[in-house]
């Protein structure tokens, strides 16, 4: 499968906004976007040109896939999931990408990103009820518990990444106990407990066309 293997902090000033793909370092003054408020590459502080709807759209569904590291294909299957589920589309669709394992332990303060959680799935440090797994993509359900394997209790970055996370603070629909590395995926979260600057309606619109 192909991955972004660009500074990543890019993709932010491309987007025109914090997408938290650095871990500690996006919370601190050393962020580029707080320094270079404008697009990468040559032409990135030149005039700006009108943005149609479907640039907006375009825009929006390019921001949300590069918050949870998926590709293209990736992307719309969730997306072709969530329009069969019963309830609202877009709200479908932001539970499924926060099902994801790399997604859930991140925000149970495991990992410092995404990107280091899914390479911390791939390692075989994260169990799911008893059961290791090494499935960045495994759906989670309601209940299951997510856990750190003991041989990886000790890793500096898990031990700095919780710290990190007991400073920003967990999620509500999330039990986490940062000192045994250990949580359970309690319920799905509501719209108001996810991102507010993301507009799913958009990305809604654009498939839907």
């Amino acid at each position: 499968m192909a991955r972004y293997l660009d500074a990543k902090c890019r993709l932010c000033r491309r987007e025109g906004e914090k997408l938290y793909l650095k871990g500690g370092k996006c919370y601190s003054d050393k962020c580029p976007i707080e320094r270079r408020p404008y697009a990468p590459g040559m032409h990135g502080q030149g005039r700006r040109v009108k943005v149609s709807n479907y640039g907006i759209q375009l825009r929006e569904k390019q921001k949300v896939k590069r918050i949870y590291g998926l590709q293209e294909k990736q992307f719309l299957r969730y997306f072709k999931i969530a329009d069969k589920m019963p309830g609202v589309t877009g709200l479908n669709l932001l539970q499924l990408l926060e099902s994801r394992l790399d997604n859930v332990v991140y925000r149970m303060g495991l990992a410092a990103s995404r990107t280091e959680a899914r390479q911390i799935v791939r390692h075989k440090l994260v169990a799911v009820s008893g059961r290791i797994l090494n499935i960045p993509s495994y759906r989670v359900r309601l209940g299951d518990q997510i856990s750190i394997v003991d041989a990886a209790k000790e890793h500096l970055r898990i031990k700095s990444a919780s710290e990190l996370a007991g400073q920003r603070g967990l999620p509500e629909w999330l039990d986490m106990d940062l000192t045994t590395f250990a949580g359970v995926y309690r319920e799905l979260p509501t719209r108001d407990q996810l991102d507010p600057n993301i507009r799913e309606q958009l990305i809604v619109e654009l498939y839907s066309k």
